[in-house]
This record gives C-alpha cells, structure tokens and sequence, in this order.
C-alpha cells in the first residue's frame, strides 16, 4: 500500500516522465511539443499540503524499517497506525479491523461463527466485560455469567483495548480448546479470580425461541438481533397467534443487542403508530424510525436485566415511553450509542460510533440504562426461563401481571 507522501513523489515522477517521453516522442516524430507540465496553483498547493501532512508519518516508518533490530512489514506497520488512529478516540466501540476481523463481525451478524459463544464489551475500567453467553452454547454451559471479567485467553493478558485481539483467540477451530481467565466479583465484593477450558464449536444462532405457557399466554425469547431475527419473530407472533394467545411475554435478559433495523422491524409489530427511536449525530442530524398504525391488542410484559443492552434497550425503551407493556426484571446495560460499518477497499473495514439514539420521550440513556417498571431481581444461582419456572421468579412475576390484565 502507497503512502500519501509516496504518492505525491509517484505524481511528480509521473509527471516528468511524462515530459520526457512526449519531448522524445516530437523529436522522433517531428510534432511539436509545448515544453511545459502545468499544474494550477491550487492543485500544486494541494500536493505540498499532502507532503507536509504526511512526511513525520513518513519518516518514522522509514525510520522503523531502516534501523529496527527485526523484520518488520509494510502492512502490518499500516494496520497499525490506523488501529492507532481509531484506539485514540478512546471509544471502546470504535475500531479499525483487519479483512479477518471484518468477516469476523459479518460472521456474527449473519447469526453463526465458530468459536465459545460470549458477547463481550469494554468495561469502564478498561477491562474485557461478559455482556452475555450466548445459549446452549459452550461459553454458557462453562458457567460465563454478565458481568464476569475476561483478564487473559491462553495465559495472555487483554485489556479493554485490545477487545478484538482476545476475541480473535476465542475464536477458531470447532473441537479445539481454550483457557479462558475469568475475574468474578461475589456478593461479599471478594475478587474470584479462576481458568475455564472451553472446548469450541460452531455457534449458529438461535435468535428466537418461543412455545404457549399456561393460560394462553405465549413467550417469545429473543437472544440477539441479527439479520434474520425480525422475519423469525414474525412467524413466530403468528403461531402464537393462531393458538389463540391472550398476552405475550418477550424475554430480552441477557440479549446484548445487533442490528438497529432488525430491532425497530420487530417493534413495528407491535406499538401502533409511533416514535420507536431516533438517532442523532454531532452535528444534530436526526434519523426516525416509525411503526405503523398495527398493534398488539394484548397484555404485554418485557423481561429485561443487566444483560439487556442496546437493541434490546430501544425495545424496551418503547415499549415504556409508548404504554404498550411493562418491564419486569433488573435495570439494563445502558448502551445508547450507534457503530456505523464501513468496508474499506482491500476487505478490512472500520467500525465507527457516528450517533446516539433515543427512546420516544427524548432519553439517551448511554451509561444510565433502563429501570424496569416492576423491580424483581433474580437470585445468582437460580435458572431462568419456562423450563426453569419455579426458580424464574422474573417470568412468574410476568406471568402475574398478564394473568391480571
């Protein structure tokens, strides 16, 4: 890859080289050639600008090549800078990814990859935080729980900063392992600090599940929001539906979110006519999403926790600003920003934070989170979901209040 400063040189070059070959082209052929390359004065200024601006750049990579005591590459030394550029914002969402890094997260978005199953995030304190395992997948099964701190992969530290570096070695072969160090606070707030071998696999994810609980009333369980998560809610409103349902439960504990479009598509469904979320960049341009007059005429509970982020915020914050149901559970994750995608040329690509949303009542709730409007806290060892419902006092209490309206 040609640096900007290499470049302008490249141009100049290019330039007198083409002088060259068009003076020997007149004497060969007898034409007659203006002996003059012109550049306007705004474009030669252009150019020295570019030198300018690039020539420290310039000079410490050659300088770096030139004199260090190993082999370096070109392109890795690239990388890195741009890693730099974007790591120097200081935001934990924004990235410069590598073409693997970049199919890595399409991977993710298109609902199957292969590797533990967790989605993790940057904590405040600069450490890699558990968001969720993902369900019925190895990272659950080896105990990962919200809020656990992954301080080293394989016996190598990660920070906050290098996120995608540990998620990399997460990743890999289906039927291989990794040792995975986890930090976990106790109620006592005693630091447990112990290694997990989690054997790897292909984690294609289920993003809905849903069946009828007693009394007509139906569940639908959303685990994240990917590219096939609202045409699945669909089907899977529908079904309910022709069973004849009387109120509906929407489990969004532990769900770390995705695609905005996938979340306000399922919202759609069931607000009626309103607001679902706006999102709004620095210099104050807006954009609305809107659903349709349609609604879910039916007692509505929404299970949330502190696992419930993003996505699962713009639900939940709709459906509480709008009156269309209740929030049972635990106050949520508190992430109301939005990462923008963008591929670059070559397969890589940058992840940038371009905007932050909010709720119908004007609320950005990033860093604050969402309270639930019936408080249950569900107790640390006890299971959740219809298959655990004696210990899930959260879905009991959902179900409470549906049997009540």
């Amino acid at each position: 890859m040609i640096s900007r400063k290499r470049a302008f040189f490249v141009t100049i070059t290019a330039m007198v080289m083409t002088f060259i070959l068009a003076y020997m082209g007149s004497l060969y052929f007898g034409v007659k050639f203006d002996q003059k390359v012109v550049l306007s004065q705004e474009r030669y200024a252009s150019l020295i600008q570019i030198e300018e601006k690039y020539e420290k750049y310039e000079y410490v990579q050659d300088y770096v090549t030139s004199n260090f005591l190993y082999e370096t590459d070109e392109t890795l030394l690239f990388d890195g800078g741009l890693e730099g550029m974007l790591a120097s914002l200081g935001d934990p969402y924004s990235e410069y990814m590598t073409v693997e890094e970049f199919n890595s997260l399409i991977e993710q978005t298109q609902g199957e990859y292969s590797g533990i199953g967790v989605y993790v995030s940057v904590s405040d304190n600069n450490k890699i935080v558990v968001v969720a395992p993902i369900e019925d997948t190895p990272a659950e099964k080896a105990g990962l729980k919200t809020g656990d701190y992954i301080i080293a992969v394989n016996g190598i530290a990660y920070s906050g900063d290098e996120l995608s570096d540990a998620v990399s070695v997460m990743k890999g072969k289906p039927g291989t392992d990794v040792s995975i160090t986890i930090s976990r606070m106790t109620k006592d707030n005693e630091e447990l600090i112990f290694d997990v071998v989690i054997t790897r696999q292909n984690i294609k994810i289920a993003t809905i599940k849903h069946e009828m609980l007693e009394e007509k009333i139906g569940y639908i369980r959303i685990t994240t929001f990917d590219q096939q998560t609202a045409d699945d809610f669909v089907l899977a409103l529908k079904e309910l539906l022709q069973q004849n349902m009387e109120g509906l439960i929407i489990d969004l504990r532990y769900n770390p979110g995705g695609l905005i479009s996938s979340v306000a598509d399922i919202a759609d469904e069931l607000l009626g006519e309103t607001i679902i979320t706006y999102t709004q960049t620095k210099s104050g341009e807006r954009e609305y999403y809107y659903s349709k007059k349609s609604k879910l005429e039916l007692p509505l509970v929404l299970l949330i926790n502190e696992g419930s982020a993003s996505a699962s915020e713009i639900l939940a914050g709709a459906v509480k600003d709008t009156g269309s149901g209740v929030l049972v559970g635990t106050k949520t994750f508190g992430k109301g920003i939005v990462q923008r995608i963008m591929p670059l040329d070559d397969g890589s690509g940058v992840k940038l934070t371009v905007s932050e949303y909010f709720t119908p009542n004007d609320i950005n709730i990033h860093g604050v989170g969402i309270l639930p409007d019936v408080m249950v806290e569900l107790p640390e060892e006890a299971m959740y979901g219809p298959e655990y419902l004696d210990e899930d006092i959260q879905l009991q209490r959902a179900l409470e209040i549906i049997r009540m309206k």
